[in-house]
């Protein structure tokens, strides 16, 4: 850890003002020990963003060889209905994994999984792009922290670059 309380890999693709902002996860753990922030920039409306977050209920889109058991993630939208809290957040090698804690259809989806909450947030910027951050947020031994901050790292950052090529994709086909 350095002076400043930050965790060895915590921010990817984030401004500091992002870090500043209020999160819905931050309500769900009290003096977290980790907190992590991601983000990137989609060139497409966040109308056009949030069918592939609410889709994550169905695969991680992450490295699907390593949380997914090497099945691909779908590539084109389901008809699915808007996320519900208490439902599984995503669905990886077969198993339902996590649970939606918080969600506002088109903005956020808050879940928790393995010990951690997570809130996916929608920011709509001007001609038709959203950032799309993600914050997380865990109770852990400090020595654990830079390990698991590494890890969703890599996890996250995959996830978030394979959605926004989706969302992308999806939008300029349109």
């Amino acid at each position: 850890m350095t002076d400043d309380g930050c965790v060895i890999g915590d921010r990817w693709g984030v401004t500091t003002s992002e870090t500043l902002r209020a999160y819905p996860c931050d309500d769900f753990v009290v003096s977290p020990t980790l907190q992590a922030w991601r983000g990137v920039g989609i060139e497409a409306p966040a109308a056009a963003v949030w069918p592939w977050i609410a889709q994550v209920r169905l695969a991680p889109y992450s490295y699907d060889w390593i949380d997914n058991l090497g099945h691909r993630s779908p590539r084109q939208l389901k008809d699915l209905p808007e996320p519900q809290v208490g439902e599984a957040l995503t669905t990886a090698g077969g198993r339902k994994l996590g649970r939606i804690v918080s969600v506002d259809p088109g903005r956020e989806l808050t879940s928790t999984i393995m010990g951690a909450f997570m809130s996916y947030v929608l920011v709509p910027q001007e001609h038709d792009t959203t950032r799309l951050l993600l914050k997380v947020v865990m109770r852990t031994t400090r020595w654990a922290a830079p390990g698991l901050s590494v890890g969703d790292l890599i996890m996250a950052r995959r996830q978030l670059l394979n959605l926004k090529k989706l969302a992308e994709g999806e939008w300029q086909s349109h």
